[in-house]
């Protein structure tokens, strides 16, 4: 069963939130270990599925690494992603190092409070919401926040990520 701000145990992501004093709201999920997709969580939120963004780690050709958070029923598009990287091409990295490089496992990462910052980059519809809902940092829970204070406190840029 899901739950709306019932959630008693901090993340990092919470924790870095409220010492900024963004405000944000928690919405906590069941795993589902057979599906880890983000339209599974956005239905049982019972919300769009575009307000819903799903955190991916890249690694440009030349750049090296960085961030993209896109809706969770879209598709990258790794041309767009590299140009707006300034990078000739770039690629998702290995499941297999996402825990070493950013802290986070599968299913559970977040933009906010990488083991290190990384240049990022969100999609820009996400300021067509007035929240929108990312990982909070685990599996089974999500931070619901203002698209404007996420990307100014993360330093992201709002651009054009998802194939047409």
């Amino acid at each position: 069963m899901s739950r709306l701000d019932r959630h008693t145990e901090k993340t990092n992501v919470t924790r870095l939130l409220e010492a900024a004093g963004i405000p944000f709201r928690t919405f906590e999920y069941e795993v589902d270990e057979n599906d880890l997709s983000g339209m599974h969580i956005a239905e049982q939120a019972h919300v769009d599925p575009a307000c819903m963004f799903k955190t991916l780690v890249m690694k440009g050709e030349r750049n090296g690494h960085f961030v993209c958070c896109l809706p969770v029923n879209d598709e990258l598009d790794l041309k767009k992603v590299a140009k707006a990287f300034d990078d000739k091409k770039c690629d998702l990295i290995p499941m297999k190092t996402l825990r070493d490089l950013t802290g986070y496992v599968r299913g559970g990462c977040s933009p906010i409070g990488m083991k290190k910052k990384f240049p990022t980059f969100i999609d820009e519809t996400a300021i067509l919401f007035d929240e929108i809902y990312i990982n909070a940092g685990m599996r089974g829970l999500m931070v619901i926040v203002e698209p404007s204070a996420l990307i100014e406190y993360v330093g992201a840029k709002a651009v054009d990520l998802v194939k047409d």
